[in-house]
């Protein structure tokens, strides 16, 4: 189970619960027509094992929608299947957008439903990033709350549309006019954290820190919105009320790290980083199946490898 500090009675982990239930931002796969497993394209790589067009029905997509091999997607090459949440787009576009209307059955909306399903994405990954800002300020800063509800009420309205209207929303500048409200909760959040350390908050938004070596960085209350950090070692580091916002992680070594309170962190997130039973998370987020137990890091310099000595400074080796 994941592990953290936060008192369970703290509004900033939930209230966002109530209100992503209330707007539908958690997948439902028996709600959806298996829109994920049909509308997104796919390259053979680590992450698939075969290519996939968009429009093309996986292989592994069942009759009833279901996928054949869901118990065991990593074992069967397909772990990106693994990381793809989808915020409650699928159900809701199958649902509400088109009124029930099967692909299978009704072939006159399959173009426009499997359109929908990367726009209606981050219109819901909007809303989700909301409604943990608005926990985050609530009790704290009425103004920005009362702000960060009314954006809630805005983009629940647009996700709400017909389907060429949502096919028609210019998505950047949706996220335009909600970013700086989201920074401004983030910035008062670590501001506000005990474990934000005093005179300091580093910065690497959109920052390329690809397979960087950052083990037991201290990386409390820093701002790594956007951050790429594919491969990145962050093994033991600690990022206490960091902001996650967008950062890439995949691949990333999360093992013994302390994530306790991080913003803006979610699942998916998680799920495509390496990390083991001592990585501590946020409450509400699961520790995947796929993370180990922990294991021992060899943390002495490079050169000291087993069964040999360390060299003495000064002295070249023979």
């Amino acid at each position: 189970m994941p592990q953290s500090s936060r008192p369970a009675a703290d509004p900033a982990h939930q209230g966002p619960r109530a209100d992503r239930e209330r707007l539908g931002l958690r997948a439902d796969c028996a709600s959806c027509f298996g829109l994920c497993c049909v509308a997104l394209a796919f390259t053979r790589s680590a992450d698939f094992p075969v290519d996939k067009d968009a429009g093309e029905p996986c292989r592994n997509l069942r009759p009833d929608h279901r996928c054949a091999i869901h118990a065991g997607l990593r074992e069967h090459g397909f772990a990106g299947c693994t990381v793809y949440d989808c915020y409650g787009a699928g159900q809701k576009i199958s649902q509400v957008t088109l009124a029930g209307r099967d692909w299978r059955e009704h072939p006159e909306v399959r173009a426009s439903m499997f359109a929908l399903l990367p726009v209606l994405r981050q219109v819901h990954e909007l809303l989700w990033f909301l409604t943990e800002a608005v926990a985050l300020t609530t009790g704290r800063e009425p103004g920005l709350t009362a702000d960060l509800r009314a954006a809630v009420g805005r983009v629940e309205g647009l996700s709400l549309g017909r389907p060429d209207e949502l096919l028609a929303l210019d998505l950047d500048a949706l996220r335009g006019g909600v970013n700086p409200l989201l920074l401004r909760a983030s910035e008062g959040a670590r501001a506000r954290s005990a474990h934000q350390p005093r005179g300091r908050r580093a910065d690497h938004r959109g920052a390329d820190l690809v397979g960087r070596r950052l083990a037991g960085a201290d990386l409390r209350g820093a701002s790594l919105r956007g951050a790429v950090l594919v491969g990145a070692d962050l093994h033991g580091a600690d990022l206490r009320a960091a902001d996650l916002v967008g950062a890439d992680l995949r691949g990333c070594d999360l093992r013994g790290a302390d994530l306790t309170d991080t913003l803006f962190l979610t699942q998916a997130q998680v799920d495509s980083a390496h990390g083991d039973t001592a990585t501590r998370l946020p409450v509400g987020l699961a520790q995947p199946a796929h993370w180990t137990s922990p294991r021992p890091v060899d943390t002495r310099p490079p050169g000291a490898r087993r069964g040999e000595r360390p060299r003495r400074a000064g002295r070249p080796r023979r």
